[in-house]
């Protein structure tokens, strides 16, 4: 009796486990549709030392020095997040025409912008980082051996599109901005 107990509980559980659906709408293939990552209030912080953790993992197994977080060249890649979203089109350039050196002198970063990565998608931090790595010249700028801080900055439009940013800089007591470079 307690056999066919048994068997009857396994056998309802796995048909059970057959009648759920799925909320999300289904694409033309029959499976579910990517859902947009969307940053509530309150996960900044958490973004930001997900991804800092995540770029030094990357530059670690490279052979290079971790990176820290600086907060002017997070200012920097804020505005030209939120820049990118105003002119609705991923690009190095300012609206006003700036670069990305201008944008972290603006800051008052004292060292030097190695480099700067951008997207626009409706993707995580981490599948934009792992997008990133996929690319010979973005993957320059995460792993330069020179770099010692990193900004991280994103906007998010309300239909979910993310514009992100992160730059790379020298630590200022070792290299300085470039002589006679005039913004």
């Amino acid at each position: 009796m307690l056999r066919r107990e048994v068997i009857f509980g396994l056998a309802a559980s796995g048909l059970s486990a057959c009648g759920t659906t799925t909320t999300r709408p289904l694409g033309a293939d029959g499976l579910p549709l990517p859902s947009a990552y969307v940053i509530r209030p309150g996960q900044e912080a958490a973004i930001q030392f997900r991804m800092l953790d995540s770029v030094n993992a990357l530059r670690q197994t490279s052979g290079v020095q971790a990176v820290e977080l600086d907060a002017r060249l997070n200012a920097a890649a804020a505005t030209h997040a939120r820049d990118m979203a105003v002119q609705n089109r991923p690009w190095l350039f300012g609206s006003d025409g700036s670069s990305p050196l201008e944008r972290a002198r603006r800051v008052g970063y004292p060292g030097r912008l190695l480099g700067e990565n951008i997207s626009e998608s409706f993707e995580s931090e981490l599948q934009t980082l792992a997008a990133w790595m996929a690319q010979e010249d973005t993957r320059a700028v995460i792993l330069d051996p020179n770099a010692r801080f990193m900004g991280f900055a994103w906007y998010q439009e309300e239909s979910a599109k993310l514009w992100w940013t992160l730059n790379m800089g020298s630590d200022p007591a070792v290299s300085q901005p470039i002589a006679g470079l005039a913004f």
